[in-house]
């Protein structure tokens, strides 16, 4: 137990080491709602496995085709598949949307979730997370930057940098690492933790070529001192 406590004791000096290190590199960013959670919702489903750009159009489709939420629920699925075919997997999502419109809608007798804000964020992530094809970090995205509520979601940028920091356990998967982090640090960290390690991964920590030479954590990060190092020494 001792030794276990120790270790999570020195994780949290290396969680708020690497934070404070990448506000002073990127600045803070600050919290701001990005919109409606139900939006949000959607929005991130359509995400899933495509650029930002593609989701955006379909998003932008979607609701220049309907006029609420409760005409994407009521509209035939190859209309909504049609309307979000820029979205990749469209006959997957649309579907997906279309049966978490109708979960809502059943569960509170309206399409809204601003309720969420009146839940712990316990309550919350899990009650999302009751929704099929809702996990933990579609939840988390759309508690924190619709709602800011105390929220770590792990994508693939930061589920890979925290992996080679060294700052979740080796193999761990990002949907267990959403609350390894959190608890790692405290509620007014994951914002703009979360937002830099993003910008890190895409700026720096390559999924191929990770620039480790320039990596302004790199004294801190257990790939560059066991794998990059080794590899450029020999």
């Amino acid at each position: 137990m001792n030794d276990l406590m120790t270790n999570i004791e020195e994780l949290r000096r290396k969680y708020y080491a690497v934070y404070n290190i990448l506000n002073e590199v990127y600045g803070q960013p600050v919290w701001e709602s990005v919109g409606d959670p139900l939006d949000v919702l959607v929005g991130t489903i359509l995400s899933q496995a495509t650029s930002d750009i593609n989701s955006e159009r379909a998003m932008a489709k979607l609701q220049a085709r309907y006029p609420d939420w409760y005409s994407v629920m009521d509209a035939p699925p190859e209309d909504v598949v049609d309307a979000i075919r820029s979205s990749g997997l469209a006959n997957i999502k649309g579907p997906r949307i279309q049966n978490t419109l109708r979960y809502i809608y059943r569960e509170r007798g309206e399409l809204a979730l601003n309720f969420l804000a009146d839940l712990s964020p316990a309550e919350a992530l899990n009650w999302l997370t009751k929704i099929d094809g809702v996990g933990p970090k579609t939840a988390s995205i759309v508690l924190l930057f619709s709602l800011g509520r105390n929220a770590f979601p792990v994508d693939t940028h930061v589920h890979r940098v925290t992996g080679r920091v060294g700052l979740i356990p080796p193999r761990m998967s990002a949907e267990k690492a959403h609350v390894f982090l959190a608890e790692l640090g405290t509620p007014d960290t994951y914002y703009p933790f979360h937002m830099n390690l993003i910008r890190h991964g895409r700026e720096i920590c390559h999924a191929r070529g990770p620039e480790c030479e320039i990596c302004p954590i790199n004294q801190l990060c257990d790939y560059y001192h066991n794998v990059f190092l080794p590899a450029h020494e020999a």
